[in-house]
């Protein structure tokens, strides 16, 4: 069931439009070409850590992409799909789920897309590429965690959605994705990993360009493990006891 409904909320994002489907890759394509231009041209930012730009760039907005979209559409999955919530038979729970799979089928054809990229500028695939599998799970959890809180709130306190949206711009340039971590003094760069993002982000880059494994980190493994249990557990609660007055403000 999560997998049809997944597939046609797909396929209706922009249904009516003359492009159709094509405008959910268009946007984060043109964002993409923004910020090389930005960056590669404009600041002549041709390689960083020894790796193209582009590819280096990539790597870190692709995860990105896939955890905001996720995350924004599951937060707003029961206001969208109200006309289910109100059904008693059906199960509301799966709507997040569904807006997950939807915005991973998406991702699905950007990882296929980076790694063509990566063929074409001739940097060496590895074993290590296969961690991306995991890291792909990773944000996955994290997305879920985090909407499982803020679907339960949203249908009570509407401009959550806003605030999200909001936070998700700041988020982006808060997480080391157009800038190099590495250019930051050693005793500080362990702040930016208390955003669990920035070790999708950063495993992204471990498994694709650097060769280096995840258990290799593992105070940072512990603690976005740790957090996604949290997140989850609250969402868990809050889901639960929220659920029977959905209807009744939707």
């Amino acid at each position: 069931m999560i997998w049809s409904l997944a597939v046609s909320d797909f396929k209706k994002r922009h249904a009516g439009s003359s492009l159709g489907a094509a405008w959910v890759f268009i946007q984060p394509l043109v964002t993409i070409f923004v910020f090389w231009f930005v960056f590669a041209m404009g600041m002549r930012t041709e390689t960083v850590q020894g790796v193209p730009f582009l590819i280096w760039l990539v790597c870190g907005l692709v995860p990105w992409f896939y955890f905001s979209e996720a995350l924004s559409g599951a937060s707003n999955s029961l206001i969208e799909h109200s006309y289910l919530v109100k059904k008693v038979v059906f199960s509301v729970g799966l709507l997040p789920a569904v807006k997950i799979t939807s915005s991973f089928l998406v991702h699905l054809i950007f990882l296929a897309l980076l790694f063509a990229l990566m063929k074409t500028s001739g940097v060496d695939l590895s074993w290590s590429n296969l961690q991306v599998f995991y890291y792909i799970f990773a944000t996955t959890a994290l997305a879920g965690a985090i909407s499982s809180v803020t679907t339960a709130v949203v249908p009570f306190f509407r401009d959550l959605s806003q605030m999200i949206a909001i936070g998700l711009q700041f988020g982006m340039w808060l997480t080391p994705i157009m800038w190099d971590d590495s250019r930051l003094p050693e005793n500080l760069r362990w702040v930016l990993f208390l955003n669990p993002v920035t070790y999708i982000v950063e495993g992204y880059r471990d498994a694709i360009l650097r060769s280096t494994w995840f258990w290799q980190k593992p105070e940072q493994t512990l603690y976005f493990w740790g957090f996604v249990v949290s997140v989850g557990l609250l969402g868990r609660v809050l889901f639960r006891r929220l659920r029977p007055h959905f209807a009744d403000v939707l």
